[in-house]
């Protein structure tokens, strides 16, 4: 589909203190189960962890290497997906160097994916539809974009980055977690070139050189896209009007998540 090479990222720099305390990794949680050896007994059933999900959407899509983002000591994530040979996929782990929001830590991938089509997804969430990203990157080749933000409906939007676009799916503006907002779909996956990764490089780049980052909000990466946007960076929509995203970052959500998935 592309010529470059696509890489996923999937920061696992937070502490998941909204449920915290946990005995592993948020990444690791398990949300229902899967079978192994294609066998469909329930004795052949076994725990699937969340960021599972993820990784398997982006294999669904010909991603064949990921990267995992790690705070230091949450070594139980590379402990347990290992080199990837259980998702026949090639899986590397950077750790995090600033922890002041994802920008900083999508930050430490810079050298490793700065020529390559990058694919971006969150390894707490759990999203459909299944070929999500296939369809993200088709749109990217069709259009050209710099960005492609998959869309998903929300009726929370103080929880997310909602964004406004066009009748050809062009993005004209992302905000981050407005308290209001007329908005209806949220951003959730999203893939970009190198011009982008630059531009992130570049920006996190400017904020160290001129800001004392320790005394500033998190920053969210929306900000950044939305920053891009203004220069005139051409990000597209992809957005599935029949689609479900779910963070399992809170407990309401963590419930859900684990009485929705335990029964399939």
């Amino acid at each position: 589909m592309n010529q470059r090479k696509i890489i996923g990222l999937l920061p696992a720099g937070g502490q998941a203190t909204r449920i915290s305390p946990l005995p592993l990794s948020k990444e690791l949680y398990p949300i229902g189960f899967q079978s192994l050896n294609n066998q469909t007994n329930s004795t052949n059933l076994h725990p699937k962890v969340v960021s599972h999900y993820l990784l398997e959407k982006m294999r669904l899509a010909g991603i064949e290497t990921a990267y995992f983002i790690l705070r230091p000591g949450k070594w139980d994530i590379p402990t347990y997906f290992g080199d990837g040979t259980m998702l026949s996929m090639n899986l590397g782990y950077l750790i995090m160097g600033l922890s002041y929001g994802v920008p900083f830590t999508l930050e430490q991938a810079y050298p490793f994916v700065r020529d390559a089509i990058v694919a971006l997804g969150f390894p707490d969430i759990i999203f459909q539809p299944e070929d999500a990203f296939t369809k993200i990157l088709a749109r990217q080749v069709t259009t050209n974009a710099d960005v492609v933000l998959g869309l998903f409906p929300t009726s929370t939007p103080q929880k997310a980055g909602m964004v406004d676009f066009d009748v050809s799916g062009k993005v004209n503006l992302v905000i981050e977690k407005p308290q209001h907002s007329q908005l209806k779909y949220m951003w959730a996956i999203a893939v970009w070139t190198p011009v982008f990764t630059e531009f992130l490089h570049e920006y996190i780049v400017m904020l160290q050189s001129k800001t004392n980052i320790s005394q500033l909000p998190e920053i969210p990466i929306g900000n950044i896209i939305q920053a891009a946007i203004e220069t005139g960076m051409h990000v597209e929509a992809e957005v599935f009007e029949n689609g479900s995203y779910l963070d399992i970052g809170t407990p309401n959500d963590l419930i859900y998540a684990v009485n929705q998935y335990s029964n399939l």
